[in-house]
């Protein structure tokens, strides 16, 4: 089932599947800006096997497109380069359905990140259980970026990534860390054996606050499931790493105001988050369905809107192209591990797994997407800042 075959994929005919010339001629012309052929012989070619897929995308948008290959309606053998050739040629902006309209509004104008809803993220994504993000992650259950500069695997990958946010930091034995979203607590338990530090870390996730004590034993760390909202103490650095894309432009300056209230005068901040480049766009509406419900990726310049008065910006940092080999490890140890979950999780699951990780492998690929680490100082660093990368 993990092994797609080439010439079974590219079995049927056009006619065979698709009975709207119409629609059928805009999809393929639409396709073809992209270097993308309906059934077509390349690896990233879409190749049609029920009725009905086009129109569900002109329907539904991604929704859409996500649903049916969930359904099996439809295949590509390099569903990440896929993506990368859609997005590139920015296709996804030619194809907006009015159907979606209220999720854009919604987006724009509510809340949906407020105390009580920040809490389904964590119980629909993040507590899957333990076993199974333990087979797709390196053995810290590091569920962010990895940093490949130097490394050549996952595990290598991970572990750069948090010597190099501990290293931004500057970080010194006996310093107090709060880590806002901290995970399976990779980055308080490397940070706490290699630089001797202490660490608060704030999850809406059990399944992750339950894993990381399981995992801590004799380490000065504390696991809260706690909104980040409620923290109000001070602390001599603060990490969050992957958590903001949860937060939603509604709670941007919130957020920033609690980093803010908790943060030493003399300390640094250390935000990692994917962000998107355009402001006014709106969050992926099939990603919000089966993902990350009320995730939203911020811009640059909200980030700057929110941080406004209250933190220097010390250093940006975009290592975005690093995320798609990232995913692409996460992908490979998905599939090897499958057999021990399919009877569990079943078919439609694992398609939906498979898309959401190679759909953002191919995201990241076209730079459609970014992942950024900024420090921020609340007085400015003293003859300033310099990164210790």
């Amino acid at each position: 089932m993990n092994q797609i075959s080439s010439s079974a994929l590219r079995s049927s005919s056009p006619a065979s599947v698709f009975s709207n010339s119409r629609l059928y001629d805009t999809a393929a012309s639409l396709l073809a800006t992209a270097g993308i052929a309906i059934n077509g012989n390349a690896p990233w070619d879409i190749q049609l096997r029920q009725n009905g897929v086009l129109e569900r995308v002109f329907d539904q948008g991604n929704v859409g497109l996500g649903e049916a290959y969930m359904d099996g309606a439809w295949e590509a053998e390099r569903l990440d380069e896929f993506f990368c050739r859609l997005l590139r040629a920015r296709l996804d902006q030619q194809v907006k359905p009015v159907r979606l309209l209220a999720h854009a509004l919604s987006a724009k104008w509510l809340n949906l990140q407020t105390r009580r809803r920040a809490w389904q993220v964590g119980k629909v994504h993040y507590d899957l259980g333990n076993e199974f993000y333990a087979a797709m992650l390196d053995p810290r259950m590091t569920y962010t970026c990895g940093y490949w500069k130097g490394a050549k695997t996952l595990t290598a990958a991970q572990e750069d990534k948090l010597d190099l946010i501990c290293r931004k930091l500057d970080l010194r034995p006996g310093m107090r860390v709060l880590d806002i979203g901290c995970g399976w607590g990779s980055f308080m338990r490397f940070a706490a054996e290699y630089y001797q530090v202490s660490c608060v870390g704030v999850t809406i996730s059990r399944e992750q606050a339950q894993w990381g004590r399981e995992h801590s034993q004799g380490l000065p760390i504390e696991y809260r499931l706690q909104d980040y909202r409620e923290v109000d103490e001070r602390f001599d650095r603060i990490v969050s790493v992957g958590m903001f894309e949860h937060v939603g432009h509604k709670n941007h300056r919130t957020y920033m105001e609690v980093a803010h209230r908790c943060l030493k005068a003399d300390g640094l901040f250390l935000l990692h988050t994917i962000g998107k480049n355009v402001r006014a766009s709106v969050p992926d509406p099939w990603i919000d369905k089966y993902i990350f419900p009320n995730g939203a990726l911020p811009s640059i310049g909200q980030i700057g809107d929110a941080v406004d008065g209250l933190f220097v910006a010390e250093d940006l940092h975009n290592f975005g192209a690093d995320y798609d080999k990232t995913l692409m490890a996460w992908c490979r140890n998905f599939e090897a591990a499958w057999p021990r979950f399919s009877a569990q999780l079943g078919e439609r699951f694992y398609r939906m797994w498979r898309y959401y990780l190679l759909s953002c492998a191919g995201a990241f690929r076209a730079r459609d997407i970014q992942l950024w680490q900024w420090v921020f100082s609340r007085e400015g660093v003293t003859g300033g800042y310099r990164r210790l990368a």
